[in-house]
């Protein structure tokens, strides 16, 4: 199997002692480096009402990355469609891809992406709570993109009015369960798997794949896998990175939300704790030992791309883990050489 291509999922995450814009300027800086390193694309997360992320807005971000870069595409990792209307999230893309021809992916998740209050407070009606309807969610947003809705259905000429016309974005499902699976091969869509939720998504790609039906957006099943990655110039620097993000997790599963703390404390927390055995996958070493084990994660889901979650309380080690990254993968090789095809 080739080396799978390599792409980032960020969450905006917001170090200790900094500010929740400071996270948003650390995510525009690291999208334009990660262009420069030839990753393929950089897709922003949806998070509400936490300390530690600062990525509540994708569609916002999104508009921000692909104007400061020149290559990568760039989308939602993912937009979560129970909070919102299908034309407005419809409009929205529509009006990106226009802006950003060719460069725009449309992620869509079920999960809310933060705790039932604040799911409560991002509904419109709050005289009950919102029933579970994504998936007429989700056929009337491709229907409104692709222009499928029948002459006679209420909503067409919205279809035909969107604002990026006759640009698309290229639209994805995420997923961390099996049911996402049913859905994504039975709309031919490509498939995304979020390993760093659930590491046991093997059996679950494999049905993916099975089930898939070839469509006019899709002629064969596509997967990637968001992994938990960080790499230094050792497997010990790395492991020291890391505790940063493993204290935040451990706090979130007690019901505490923290922003990212920084090394040394999280070392000091982390000595208080007994290491639990399973839990969520993280690949994480020097360039050596990261590229092996996301070799493996890859050949695991059968998936030709992998989209590296990062996070560290430093921005400059974040910075690093992806540049040894691409420098181990060859992706800048990699572009130059697609540079010189094109000229």
């Amino acid at each position: 199997m080739p080396a799978p291509i390599l792409s980032v999922l960020d969450q905006s995450p917001i170090p200790e002692g900094q500010t929740p814009a400071s996270a948003l300027a650390n995510t525009l800086d690291l999208a334009q480096l990660t262009d420069e390193l030839g990753y393929s694309r950089y897709w922003v997360a949806e998070h509400h009402a936490t300390p530690a992320l600062a990525c509540a807005a994708p569609e916002i971000l999104i508009g921000a990355i692909a104007a400061r870069t020149g290559r990568l595409r760039v989308g939602s990792g993912g937009v979560m469609l129970p909070h919102y209307s299908p034309l407005k999230v419809a409009e929205t893309f529509s009006l990106l891809a226009g802006l950003h021809p060719e460069r725009i992916d449309l992620g869509l998740g079920r999960a809310p992406g933060t705790d039932p209050m604040t799911s409560f407070a991002l509904q419109q009606d709050r005289r009950q709570a919102a029933p579970d309807a994504f998936i007429d969610q989700l056929y009337e947003l491709l229907a409104l993109l692709e222009g499928r809705l029948p002459a006679d259905h209420p909503f067409a000429r919205h279809a035909r009015t969107l604002p990026g016309l006759p640009e698309r974005p290229e639209p994805w499902l995420l997923g961390s369960s099996p049911q996402s699976a049913i859905w994504a091969a039975e709309l031919g869509l490509p498939y995304s798997f979020a390993d760093f939720i659930n590491p046991n998504g093997a059996s679950i790609a494999a049905e993916y794949r099975a089930r898939f039906v070839d469509s006019e957006r899709l002629g064969a099943p596509r997967i990637s896998a968001g992994v938990i990655a960080i790499c230094a110039e050792s497997d010990e620097e790395a492991e020291e990175l890391a505790s940063s993000s493993r204290m935040m997790m451990s706090l979130l599963k007690q019901g505490r939300l923290v922003p990212i703390p920084p090394v040394d404390k999280a070392l000091r927390y982390l000595d208080t704790r007994e290491r639990s055995p399973g839990g969520r996958r993280a690949v994480i070493g020097s360039p050596q030992t990261v590229r092996a084990g996301l070799e493996e994660v890859a050949a695991e889901y059968g998936a030709e791309e992998l989209l590296l979650l990062t996070i560290t309380h430093d921005h400059g080690a974040r910075r690093r883990s992806y540049e040894l990254l691409a420098d181990h993968f060859g992706l800048v090789e990699g572009k130059a050489t697609r540079a010189r095809a094109a000229s």
